[in-house]
């Protein structure tokens, strides 16, 4: 089976669609932020461990 040339140029990553936040209810909103906010503690979370991956390569590079 071959792959298409094409599926190189294809970004890795895309945004997601944008919800229709006008349908929601105000506990269903509340419901989506806690879910966004969680979302956000775990990027951070994996930033800091990206973070510190990086300082120990580059303090033993350094060397």
């Amino acid at each position: 089976m071959a792959i298409s040339d094409d599926a190189d140029l294809a970004p890795q990553f895309q945004r997601p669609k944008l919800k229709d936040l006008t349908l929601m209810g105000i506990a269903e909103l509340e419901e989506y932020i806690a879910g966004l906010d969680g979302e956000i503690v775990r990027a951070r979370a994996e930033i800091a461990a990206k973070q510190k991956q990086r300082s120990g390569a580059e303090a033993l590079f350094k060397r």
